[in-house]
């Protein structure tokens, strides 16, 4: 059965430019997100450049990712950046922080150095993840010295060069501590305020204006804690802005088994999934406290859902690996439009992660890589990166569950640039299409362009290393008139873009 929902738009109405930084990637040291990954080796038999998939990185490069964090995450918590740095045969092996639980041992045969070069590569910004917990401010001041001072003014910038990169990497991003309210140290608010001032402090007196920061922030829906970082930072420095950015993260979990859900664990995880909402505005409303300017934006550098482990083809050898269906594209499409629509106080997000690991976008082993689901999210809504987001609204029908708002069954997000209109629309109903009419009163969204759609008859489908193909986008010409509609099938996702003559 149809059902009938309706979109308007106003055009006159826009909270500013999505910023291709909502649109990152998380690349952390776990499991086979690297090894087993996306590197491979100079030596490998597989085809590579530089020791990364060719594969992959023909890929990537086709999402034009703006941003990219690393080495973690936690991994950083035990990192020492130095341990990747010169000759790979000479690097030292170490227990990094998930041996533990992944029992491998980190070679650093991806270290600094390779992965500035795979943002080189793929043309990403660095995004560095530096830990306050077991390293000193020192540390991170020298590591940020061998990365962006001209070769001939330091030691330090001098043994980058004899390292092969006569030129500086420009790093930008720098995360300051990472989930410190648990594994970054356990710390109270205030506590990770004092010691990120410390950190930071030591660090700009490089003087390096072009540095972003962002402070580690709070763990899903505790708001108490970034109000407390906020009330703290006022203490400390009245008005001044500490940071660029406040970090946050927020997994939406599970429901059921990756491949294996019923209809109702379907709708589960899309409530879980909508709650990034409230994440957002309970999050900036807490920051508006203190910072009523917005002068320092909301960073979500770790995204995604959180399934059982062991379910994607390694067998349990990747730790956090598991296999990517319609419900996890469902979760990425939903998610970045909530971005798109929250693009004046969201600055940047990272989904976690790349490959291998969590809510990815690729799947790699042994000669083998695949696209998942995710990845053509991306690929479908990368259109609205650096354009104007259009304000509408949404009437459709909802769906109730005990403790989450309501859910529509329609996600929506819309942009312009010069050249183009880009509508994206979800259809979260796992049933029936849904006929969306435009309501557009000032009749710009009209002319022809192209429809995308990622849709599977089976919500369990997958893409595996056998079947790469099952689950991709099909693509038609379309042209719309004023008071035209958009058939979106059940679970199904459309990117809309159309020529502005």
């Amino acid at each position: 059965m149809h059902k009938q929902a309706e979109l308007i738009l106003n055009w006159k109405k826009s909270k500013g430019t999505i910023s291709p930084m909502l649109y990152g990637h998380f690349a952390e040291h776990i499991g086979g997100v690297f090894y087993d990954g996306i590197w491979v080796g100079e030596d490998s038999p597989i085809e590579n450049i530089h020791g990364f998939r060719k594969a992959f990185i023909e890929s990537f490069r086709k999402l034009h990712p703006p941003v990219l964090r690393w080495p973690g995450g936690c991994f950083a918590e035990t990192y020492d950046w130095r341990d990747g740095i010169g000759p790979r045969e000479k690097r030292p092996r170490r227990a990094g922080w998930w041996y533990y639980e992944d029992r491998r041992v980190e070679t650093n045969q991806v270290g600094t150095h390779e992965f500035m070069e795979l943002c080189r590569l793929v043309g990403a910004k660095p995004y560095i993840a530096a830990n306050m917990t077991t390293t000193t401010p020192l540390s991170i001041r020298n590591w940020m010295e061998y990365c962006n001072l001209p070769a001939g003014e330091t030691t330090l910038s001098d043994e980058r060069a004899a390292n092969g990169s006569p030129e500086p990497f420009g790093v930008e991003y720098w995360g300051i501590g990472n989930e410190n309210w648990g594994g970054g140290g356990h710390m109270t608010p205030e506590k990770c305020v004092q010691e990120y001032l410390r950190y930071s402090t030591v660090c700009r007196s490089l003087g390096l204006p072009e540095q972003k920061y962002i402070l580690c922030g709070a763990n899903g829906h505790d708001y108490a804690w970034t109000r407390r970082v906020m009330q703290e930072c006022r203490a400390q420095l009245g008005t001044e802005a500490p940071a660029w950015g406040l970090g946050t993260h927020y997994y939406c979990q599970t429901a059921g088994t990756p491949q294996n859900f019923t209809g109702e664990q379907w709708y589960q995880q899309l409530f879980q999934a909508d709650r990034m909402r409230e994440i957002i505005q309970n999050h900036r409303a807490a920051m508006e406290e203190f910072d009523p300017d917005c002068r320092m934006g909301l960073v979500i550098d770790e995204w995604g859902c959180w399934h059982q482990e062991g379910t994607g083809p390694s067998k349990g050898r990747n730790l956090f690996e598991q296999q990517s269906t319609m419900r996890d594209a469902m979760v990425a499409a939903l998610t970045l439009n909530l971005f798109n629509n929250s693009c004046d106080v969201v600055w940047m997000a990272n989904v976690a992660q790349l490959c291998n690991n969590l809510h990815s976008l690729y799947l790699a082993g042994g000669e083998h890589l695949a696209e998942t689901p995710n990845y053509h999210v991306f690929h479908m809504f990368q259109t609205h990166m650096g354009a104007r987001q259009i304000h509408t609204e949404v009437n459709c029908e909802t769906l109730q569950e005990d403790g989450f708002r309501p859910l529509e069954t329609l996600s929506a997000s819309v942009s312009e640039t010069a050249e183009r209109i880009t509508l994206t629309l979800a259809n979260l109903d796992r049933e029936n299409p849904q006929c969306v009419r435009l309501l557009d009163a000032d009749g710009q969204c009209t002319g022809s362009g192209t429809m995308t759609i990622l849709q599977h008859e089976d919500l369990h489908a997958c893409n595996t290393f056998e079947a790469p193909r099952t689950v991709v986008p099909v693509q038609r010409p379309i042209t719309l008139a004023k008071g035209g509609s958009v058939e979106v099938p059940p679970a199904g996702i459309v990117s809309i873009v159309l020529k502005k003559s």
